[in-house]
């Protein structure tokens, strides 16, 4: 068979408004000819036109390749898992939004060697802009630290910074599941293009995820013309069945989550993945005690890193997670949204 160009992808997922925005296309294409421009709401990339498989003959497929969004959904509440723990950051993390514990164990390997870079998604805490960035040292880690409810930005597309640009080897990703279901196909894909990228990474981390906010619509739109919110007044955001918006001042603002269809990306209507199921670990303060980080342990590898984190004293774990609570938000998710993607 074929294989596949951007063409194929614009024409089955950019153009039918299910690009999940992840930014593998962008990461992997080798022409460098894929991009998002900034503003409201992008829904998917764009192209400058030329590819080496449309245009010159030359077999590549990468961009196709890596996409979450050219297969089906996963339909699994939980998924494969060797341990579930709530656990705690053992170190200082000022900005932690409950438990801090991946912050604690990426930090961990950082400063043991474990890893040399993170890619993941900061923001500026005056404008609460999302970026996407690659951090190789742990206090830098640590003062990044929190939850971005408004994270959307092509995150993979830093991977290749990390990986083509600073020559990063041992690398570690925390993303929502779009970002690790394409970070799963480039893992046990066969395009060669891929193959770089794959031995790159080390461990991926999964958030658990309902659905993410446009920056512009959240923050300029919704908090700032409609509650009179500037995006410095605020401390922290939390969602936990509505908004909850901490302020600096110490007061809180509820806003109904049905209030925020409008700044939903329209590709999040097509996961069905909460708990990430396809990553080496994934956490969410779902199922975990006030102040603590709800982890899933799902591989040799990211058990590795959570009991060396253990071991050094960065992290520290303890049973009683409700797993009910976390299988019936997992649930409404999937029948929420099962069955608006039709796989081509």
């Amino acid at each position: 068979m074929a294989q596949k160009s951007y063409l194929d992808l614009k024409s089955e997922v950019w153009d039918t408004g299910i690009c999940s925005g992840c930014g593998a296309c962008v990461a992997v294409c080798p022409a460098d000819a894929i991009s998002f421009k900034e503003g409201e709401m992008v829904t998917s990339p764009v192209s400058n036109g030329y590819c080496k498989q449309a245009t010159d003959s030359v077999p590549c497929g990468a961009c196709y390749a890596v996409c979450p969004r050219t297969t089906e959904q996963p339909n699994e509440e939980l998924g494969d898992y060797l341990e579930m723990v709530a656990a705690k950051a053992a170190i200082d993390v000022p900005h932690r939004q409950s438990g801090g514990a991946v912050t604690a164990i990426l930090a961990h390997a950082l400063d043991t060697g474990l890893i040399d870079a993170v890619v993941t998604v900061t923001e500026d805490r005056w404008t609460l802009r999302p970026s996407s960035v690659v951090i190789t040292k742990s206090d830098v880690l640590i003062g990044q630290a929190g939850s971005r409810y408004n994270w959307w930005v092509p995150l993979l597309a830093a991977l290749k910074t990390a990986v083509v640009g600073r020559k990063c080897t041992k690398i570690a990703v925390v993303g929502v599941p779009c970002v690790v279901q394409a970070l799963a196909r480039i893992r046990s894909g066969d395009n060669d293009l891929l193959k770089p990228y794959a031995r790159a990474i080390r461990l991926v981390v999964g958030l658990f995820c309902t659905e993410s906010f446009d920056y512009a619509a959240l923050v300029q739109g919704k908090l700032k013309a409609r509650y009179r919110i500037e995006p410095n007044e605020i401390r922290k955001l939390d969602v936990k069945g509505k908004l909850e918006i901490a302020k600096q001042d110490g007061s809180t603002t509820i806003v109904p989550l049905a209030e925020l269809d409008d700044c939903i990306r329209k590709g999040c209507h097509y996961c069905t993945d909460l708990t990430a199921v396809y990553a080496d670990i994934s956490a969410g303060a779902i199922g975990s005690p006030a102040g603590s980080t709800t982890l899933v342990v799902r591989t040799p590898a990211g058990k590795g890193f959570v009991d060396s984190a253990v071991r050094d004293h960065a992290l520290t774990t303890s049973a009683g997670i409700d797993e009910a609570a976390i299988r019936k938000l997992a649930s409404a998710k999937i029948k929420r949204n099962s069955g608006r993607h039709k796989t081509p």
